[in-house]
């Protein structure tokens, strides 16, 4: 990875953009961006768009989601312990003794930490990990004290943990899901403007809000833009890592390349086409398939208005919403040369009907 694409994705994943409060990144995302785009602009609850050939009929998405999970202050006890409820599909189960930053209505930042009894005092009343039960301690003794911190019911809180690599292979950090996509389709306009690729087409290059309470961002944005075709990345897990059940989960795996999706919402021939770009062009795939749902953006621009021809490549992680989610950088090239190939050689007008 060249050092400015990683100057920028260690800032971007650093960054700290719940859902709902996607501002910063979009920002940190958006001044990345504008070097290789034509214009852009940002929707009502905060999706941002860059554009590139603008102005044609025939308009194609590249598409991630900004946001990351956290949690709410829902309650604040008179002897200032802080109690919260999720902000998308954050995992109480893994709360306890990690350490938090409240964010709050002035700027502040107050850390604080979700405290745990000890093992060894718990004896038979060893209490459930469950929602209700998990707390923040900011070193405050009353309510009072909480609150003039700056800290009040709708605070967010999210876990403190930096961005690292592992072995020079594996970019580990909280929100990976999916700021890692939103860095790779921020790549592959980096790669269009500095091969001189021009387009037949308008590509809108968008990084969505609020995925993870709904796929809401890309629902609202899909009715905005009514592209032709979208191609969406988010990340899927690799499933060769402990705890996981392969006949029931599938068979993908960290370092052997992006993850292409069946599913009822992956239109089935735009599908078919993009493995064949990554035959021809030699890239890895691997393969994943769903019953229902994608459980991804993809869902949203698939079946908005009379229905978007829309695809799914994913990037493989580990330990998903987690302090500690890891991917593997050679997956993240696949992923972004199989978009870079594919927006390359589609041609205006191209049509992937179902007969």
């Amino acid at each position: 990875m060249r050092k400015e694409s990683r100057q920028f994705l260690e800032k971007y994943l650093n960054n700290v953009s719940p859902t709902g409060f996607e501002h910063s990144g979009q920002q940190i995302w958006l001044e990345y961006l504008r070097p290789y785009i034509d214009e852009s602009f940002v929707d009502t609850y905060g999706t941002a768009v860059g554009v590139i050939n603008p102005g044609k009929d025939y308009k194609v998405v590249l598409e991630a989601h900004a946001d990351e999970i956290s949690w709410f202050v829902n309650y604040i006890s008179d002897d200032g312990y802080i109690y919260v409820i999720r902000n998308g599909g954050s995992d109480f189960q893994i709360a306890p003794s990690m350490r938090c930053n409240i964010h709050c209505e002035n700027g502040n930042i107050v850390k604080g930490i979700f405290g745990w009894p000890a093992i060894h005092v718990r004896g038979d009343k060893n209490p459930e990990t469950k929602q209700e039960n998990i707390f923040i301690d900011i070193g405050a003794s009353s309510k009072a004290d909480v609150e003039a911190l700056g800290v009040h019911v709708g605070s967010v809180a999210v876990f403190e943990a930096d961005v690292f690599w592992l072995n020079e292979k594996y970019i580990v950090g909280r929100a990976l899901d999916n700021r890692m996509g939103g860095f790779m389709i921020a790549e592959v306009a980096r790669h269009l403007k500095e091969q001189n690729i021009s387009l037949p087409f308008t590509l809108y290059v968008v990084n969505s809000v609020q995925e993870e309470i709904g796929l809401r961002g890309a629902e609202m944005i899909s009715r905005r833009l009514q592209p032709d075709i979208a191609i969406v990345t988010d990340v899927t897990h690799d499933t060769c890592s402990p705890l996981y059940n392969k006949k029931i989960q599938g068979d993908c795996k960290s370092g052997k390349g992006a993850v292409v999706t069946y599913g009822p919402a992956v239109q089935n021939n735009l599908l078919q086409w993009i493995i064949g770009i990554a035959k021809d062009n030699e890239i890895n795939i691997q393969r994943n398939a769903v019953s229902r749902s994608t459980g991804t953006d993809t869902d949203s621009f698939a079946y908005s208005g009379m229905g978007v021809a829309s695809a799914l490549i994913s990037l493989p992680l580990k330990y998903m919403h987690t302090t500690v989610e890891m991917v593997h950088e050679e997956d993240v090239e696949s992923c972004v040369q199989l978009m870079l190939k594919s927006v390359s050689v589609l041609q205006s007008g191209q049509t992937f009907y179902y007969l």
